[in-house]
């Protein structure tokens, strides 16, 4: 009797809150509820910056040199915040602040000892290739407490398993650009950049592991093949597209897409959309063959001379306050946790920024190539852009003969090695 009249009770008084406030506004805060129990919301006056703390670091008056992609920070244009400017302010730390072109660029300066950089800024796979060869130093995490915001799906991936020696900084994929008055119909493949019909209009990346991964995309091969007959193909396929191609294009894409005098260009997606929003005929999509996914991370290179100080940097840099102005400038994807659930982050729901997961069902991550493999890559698309004559009979010859002398050289080891051991 009891529990019955406890029921009643509660009846009457869902009835009196159900008239009291109306039936719609219950199921309009019901659906909004929904989506808070599908993603967290977060807000950035809950996640102020310790000045403090940066005030009072030891590293003041000193040199620290940042070696980053070009277009890659947050620099004050567009009435964004400086977020360099902010910190030499906070810290009285200066800011020698360089760009490069591409992970080879970046790779080649370091590796040649031309300059001293505290910070790079590579990808995933390049930071694996630098890792293996000792050019990175370990990061000491005590110096970086906001790399608690860092997504877990962000960490141990491949290229770093024990999240020794970077921090991840964007998220991105490669996509297709291209002009809705150029382009009679919404592209869904790559290759429409070898359809003659676009001869002329047609940009492509000026590196070679991008550029080399849209014709294996088109060819469905893996990026990280090691066949030489699978880049042949590849080759072939890049050259048959040349006669089609303007001109081979890294950070120009920008100027020429945006003006309107190209109609079709691969990049990347966060790059995409900040050429959509200074040309408005411009549109980007996702190919159906897949393409790269890849994670640019902070690192601090084995030559550093202000490792303190670069470990200060990145950890401002993942303040959410100086991460939402990168995240809003540059337009790529956020592994900061909070900052992609801030409510004041206007990409959170942007399906060009964060598509549907099944976009990236042939999305391929860049791992690092054996050495002969980079060599056959290198001299392929150095071939390809000095006269694209067809060298790939003796390229693949070269590869082959490479791999049987790395082979022979394995087996001898092991023999004199098995021969040291019988006769001790």
């Amino acid at each position: 009797m009891k529990r019955l009249l406890t029921l009643l009770s509660a009846l009457v008084l869902t009835a009196a809150f159900l008239i009291s406030v109306g039936v719609p506004a219950i199921a309009e805060a019901a659906e909004s509820q929904k989506g808070k129990d599908k993603e967290p919301v977060y807000s950035l006056s809950d996640y102020p910056i310790n000045e403090a703390y940066y005030r009072s670091n030891p590293y003041r008056g000193t040199t620290l040199n940042v070696y980053n992609w070009g277009e890659y920070i947050a620099d004050g244009s567009d009435g964004m915040r400086d977020v360099n400017k902010e910190f030499e302010a906070l810290t009285g730390i200066q800011i020698n602040y360089t760009n490069f072109d591409s992970n080879e660029d970046m790779y080649a300066k370091i590796k040649g000892g031309g300059a001293n950089y505290d910070i790079c800024v590579p990808s995933d796979y390049m930071i694996e290739r630098m890792k293996d060869e000792g050019m990175l130093l370990p990061i000491n995490f005590d110096n970086i407490p906001n790399y608690k915001y860092i997504m877990d799906q962000y960490k141990g991936l491949y290229y770093d398993p024990d999240n020794a020696y970077s921090v991840p900084y964007n998220v991105g994929y490669v996509a297709l650009v291209y002009n809705t008055k150029l382009v009679d119909e919404v592209p869904d493949s790559w290759e429409i950049l070898w359809n003659p019909k676009y001869a002329g209009q047609v940009l492509m990346f000026n590196n070679p592991r991008d550029g080399f991964a849209l014709a294996q995309s088109a060819l469905g091969l893996d990026y990280n093949s090691t066949d030489p007959e699978d880049w042949a193909r590849a080759y072939d396929k890049l050259l048959q597209q040349k006669p089609v191609v303007r001109s081979y294009v890294m950070d120009e894409v920008f100027n020429i897409m945006e003006s309107g005098s190209a109609a079709l260009a691969p990049y990347y997606a966060g790059d995409c959309l900040t050429m959509m929003d200074n040309n408005p005929d411009l549109a980007v999509v996702y190919p159906k063959e897949g393409a790269n996914i890849f994670v640019d991370a902070f690192c601090i290179p084995e030559t550093a001379q202000n490792q303190g100080a670069a470990e200060l940097y990145i950890n401002f840099m993942m303040e959410p306050e100086i991460c939402l102005a990168n995240a809003e400038y540059l337009c790529y994807g956020t592994p900061h946790e909070i900052v992609r659930y801030l409510d004041e982050y206007s990409l959170r729901d942007s399906k060009e920024v964060y598509p549907d997961e099944s976009v990236f069902e042939h999305y391929q991550y860049f791992h690092n190539l054996p050495s002969d493999t980079q060599t056959l890559m290198s001299n392929y698309w150095s071939d390809l852009k000095i006269d694209g004559s067809s060298n790939r009979s003796v390229y693949v010859g070269l590869a082959v003969f490479a791999g049987l002398a790395a082979a022979a050289a394995v087996y001898a080891f092991a023999r004199k090695k098995h021969r040291e051991k019988y006769y001790d």
